[in-house]
C-alpha cells in the first residue's frame, strides 16, 4: 500500500494520484490501481490495470505508466467495487489496448 498517493506519471506527463488498490482475493495480488485522474474539482475515479505500470520511482513517488494521460484521465469511471464486473474489465482492457487476462 505503500504507493498510495504516489503520482501517476504518463508518457506526456501527470495524469492523477493512486489513491487506492483493488486486490484480487484468490492470491491477494494487485487488480487495479484506483487512480483520481487530474481534474480538477470532478471527484472522479478510474481504474488502471497493473499490467500498465513500467516502473516504480520510490525515491520521487511517481508511478510510470505506458499510455498518454488522455487515454488515463478518459477511462471508465469507477465508484466503488461493485462496479467491477466482467463487463467492465473487458471495457478496461479494450479502452487501454490490452489483452484478455489470464
Amino acid at each position: 500500500r505503500e504507493v498510495i498517493g504516489y503520482r501517476v506519471q504518463a508518457r506526456d506527463g501527470r495524469a492523477g494520484r493512486i489513491e487506492d488498490l483493488v486486490f484480487d482475493l484468490r492470491d491477494w495480488s494487485i487488480y487495479y490501481l484506483v487512480v483520481a485522474p487530474r481534474l480538477p474539482f470532478t471527484g472522479r475515479r478510474v481504474l488502471l490495470d497493473p499490467r500498465l505500470v513500467g516502473r516504480i520511482d520510490w525515491g520521487g513517488r511517481r508511478v510510470h505508466v505506458d499510455r498518454p494521460a488522455a487515454v488515463i484521465r478518459g477511462a471508465p469511471p469507477f465508484a466503488s467495487l461493485a462496479d467491477i464486473t466482467p463487463d467492465l474489465a473487458a471495457l478496461l482492457d479494450s479502452h487501454f489496448g490490452l489483452g484478455v487476462r489470464g
